[in-house]
């Protein structure tokens, strides 16, 4: 009887979040939105289309987003090899260029060892240690020159270990991940075709086991953090799903959102605003954040609509929106546009109005109406897409609460870049509250 109820009860659930996402595809046919496939090009900032490697590999998964220091991890193993090896890699502490968008560089805090086998599925309990918080990965190797990765996010031992916190868009990863999981020729993502409303969490990424654009949005400022010491926590959606606005805020003066962070529950949209009204400040490095919302059923997100068709437009809490993308196809700089009013942020980098800062584009965000009043745009990429299709980077205060948002993909990208780094510099110093900011 009680097995029958609780069948009874998770087939309901399903079919609630089936007829949210049947009800929302109906209500929320605006604002469309395609699949930019694109990375950076090293010499000169174009953007290349990325396509999926061929090259051999393992494949493999940690099912759960984030994992503790000292805890026991489950890495499940899906293919075939004679013998595979296994070593964890720390993301940022190492150098040296990324040769290719399917390669993952780390330095290594365990001795490589060999497991011995796989045979279709196995799952191998892995021990992590007390590391800092990161971005890590299981590296897999096999004969034949097969390679593979399974990253994680290693979260800290409690919130607050730091007051920064690093958020990374690991929901956000596996909607762009163009993996076919039940073999029928077609990608488990929404992305794949408009008839799908549905992507899995806990699942291999394609290009041997690499985030999509990874190499792009996260590891130069995972290099960066580690290169100018910052003490800051890395946490995954999972922290933003478990925790509330009041215990983000007990914990953290600054969020910053260095990735693309487009798809988000109710809680944590929730989480976040509530973070920001009760002071805590926030920084978005890219563009097309707190976009759509998703409802997460067991291991299984459902896009269900945009946060602006529920009245909820994320300009409200970003100060700016997404409004196009072009694939890549265009870039630009952006502009310096209010210098006078924002000495604080410029100083150091030589720029005043008519400066330029870095190349964004790809995705773009603008103020709207629903921007809070004191918004104020500090930088523009003018005309990115046409007449009057213009990117903006903002900057407001509410609520004792400072955020900034870039606009436009991606300052996080760009921090190579020294007056890049000014900037990040400036807006550590004032809105992590640390005074002994460089």
């Amino acid at each position: 009887m009680h097995t029958n109820q609780h069948t009874q009860s998770a087939s309901r659930r399903t079919l609630q979040v089936l007829a949210i996402v049947a009800a929302a595809a109906f209500m929320g046919t605006g604002h469309s939105k395609a699949l930019p496939v694109y990375g950076l090009d090293d010499d000169d900032g174009r953007d290349m289309a990325a396509q999926a490697s061929h090259r051999p590999t393992v494949q493999a998964a940690f099912p759960l987003e984030s994992y503790g220091p000292n805890s026991t991890a489950h890495l499940v193993i899906t293919d075939r090899a004679p013998r595979v090896s296994i070593e964890i890699r720390h993301v940022g502490p190492e150098e040296g260029p990324v040769h290719g968008n399917d390669v993952m560089t780390g330095v290594p805090v365990t001795k490589k060892h060999t497991i011995g086998p796989v045979s279709g599925r196995r799952v191998l309990n892995v021990r992590l240690g007390d590391w800092p918080s990161g971005v890590y990965f299981v590296q897999l190797t096999a004969p034949g020159g097969r390679v593979g990765y399974a990253p994680f996010v290693l979260r800290p031992e409690h919130l607050g270990v730091n007051r920064v916190a690093v958020v990374m868009p690991t929901q956000t990863w596996q909607a762009y991940n163009h993996r076919d999981d039940n073999g029928d020729g077609k990608a488990d993502t929404w992305y794949a075709c408009v008839c799908q409303h549905t992507a899995r969490l806990g699942r291999p990424f394609l290009d041997r086991g690499t985030p999509p654009h990874f190499k792009y949005y996260e590891i130069p400022f995972l290099r960066w953090l580690n290169r100018s010491h910052r003490d800051v926590d890395i946490i995954s959606d999972a922290e933003l799903k478990g925790a509330s606005g009041h215990q983000l805020a007990d914990a953290y003066s600054l969020l910053i959102f260095s990735g693309h962070h487009e798809y988000v529950t109710t809680h944590e949209f929730d989480a976040v605003t509530d973070f920001r009204n009760r002071g805590g400040n926030l920084i978005f490095l890219s563009a097309n954040n707190f976009y759509w919302k998703i409802v997460i059923h067991g291991r299984l997100m459902y896009r269900v609509i945009k946060w602006r068709d529920l009245g909820r437009p994320e300009a409200s809490l970003l100060g700016v929106e997404y409004f196009h993308n072009d694939s890549g196809e265009h870039r630009g700089n952006w502009i310096v546009r209010d210098a006078e009013h924002f000495r604080w942020l410029l100083d150091g980098t030589g720029l005043g109005n008519g400066g330029r800062i870095s190349n964004g584009g790809i995705e773009a965000d603008h103020v709207t109406s629903a921007s809070p009043k004191s918004t104020k745009v500090v930088a523009e990429i003018p005309n990115l897409y046409g007449p009057g299709m213009t990117a903006q980077m903002t900057y407001y205060e509410k609520a004792g609460a400072k955020v900034f948002a870039a606009g436009a993909f991606t300052l996080a990208g760009g921090i190579r870049q020294p007056r890049v780094q000014h900037l990040m510099d400036n807006l550590w110093k004032r809105l992590a509250n640390d005074p002994t900011a460089s």
